[in-house]
């Protein structure tokens, strides 16, 4: 298992070192999904730890990730209306851990996919040019 493990960092590093700016925020919107999605299974599972785990990793993702790469300089508006999805997010994602609320994973998860998703049209079209 340790060697699986290790080949999976050294496959996501490597995947992080030769991505362009727009596939960085892509994978953290996958990353994120994956969390949530994980946090729910565990939730339903009654695996508290690991609910608690997968849920600080996707606020993690939120805060160290999404939200610290806005630039609010040049992103004016639209970067200030992320900025408060994002938080909104958190708050979601907090509640769903205090009260074992799938609805409010479910919740952020709808909203990080609609904002991923046009991120990734975003990023297509970027490359495609």
């Amino acid at each position: 298992m340790r060697g699986a493990a290790a080949y999976g960092r050294v496959d996501v590093e490597s995947h992080v070192l030769s991505a362009s700016p727009h596939k960085l925020i892509a994978m953290l919107f996958d990353g994120v999904q994956k969390q949530i999605k994980a946090a729910k299974l565990h939730m339903e599972n009654g695996n508290v730890a690991e609910k608690g785990k997968a849920i600080g990793k996707a606020t993690d993702i939120v805060h160290l990730g999404l939200l610290a790469a806005l630039d609010k300089e040049k992103g004016g508006e639209l970067a200030e209306r992320l900025e408060s999805i994002y938080f909104y997010v958190s708050e979601l994602l907090l509640k769903a851990n205090l009260k074992n609320d799938t609805a409010k994973l479910d919740e952020a998860a709808e909203l990080l996919d609609q904002i991923g998703s046009a991120w990734k049209e975003i990023q297509s079209q970027a490359e495609g040019a």
